[in-house]
């Protein structure tokens, strides 16, 4: 078992790199536009993109010539995105370098390999189980927890608040990639 929860902590980090390269190249062509992005509004672009999967998943195609996939991707991104914003808030114009913005992300993402590693070790791999399209349902009962949680505006009574379900959101995108891209290990 030790050795499957490793090869799942390599296959988490691949996954998360080619997340990170798309987010610099978004980077260098739009700077950190996204600063100016409340969190209620990432969380809504979530909400499209697993909607659209959702889509895709239950018609068996798409209308527009690309897969799954980026949208999975988008969810790590924009999740990641989300968590920067709950600790540094939106602004009004982008103040973020790209150095900074970079480094914001890889910490917002190590938090959440961790979070998803400690999790793995309890609950043992069960999600190499699952469907890819029983996680797209679970990012979608997320999101409508984290739209909950914002409209009443972190006022809750047990729920562990929204970072905690970006970071969910993100794991279990990461979890869908490996099986839709990587070679079963």
């Amino acid at each position: 078992m030790e050795a499957r929860i490793n090869s799942t902590e390599q296959e988490c980090r691949t996954i998360l790199r080619t997340c990170r390269e798309l987010f610099a190249k978004k980077l260098h062509d739009y700077g950190a536009a996204w600063r100016i992005l409340r969190p209620e509004s990432l969380t809504d672009q979530i909400y499209i993109k697993a909607e659209r999967i959702r889509g895709i998943q239950m018609r068996g195609h798409s209308a527009v010539d690309e897969g799954i996939e980026p949208e999975f991707i988008g969810i790590v991104n924009y999740g990641l995105i989300g968590m920067i914003q709950l600790e540094r808030g939106a602004v009004s114009s982008p103040d973020m370098s790209v150095e900074e913005a970079l480094e914001a992300y890889d910490r917002c993402a190590e938090k959440t390999l961790q979070l998803m590693l400690a999790k793995n070790h309890d609950y043992g791999e069960v999600w190499r189980n699952m469907r890819v399209t029983s996680m797209t349902d679970l990012i979608l009962s997320k999101i409508h927890r984290t739209k909950q949680i914002e409209d009443l505006q972190g006022e809750t009574f047990v729920s562990e608040g929204v970072e905690a379900n970006y970071m969910d959101m993100v794991n279990y995108a990461i979890f869908c990639l490996i099986k839709l891209t990587l070679p079963a290990a």
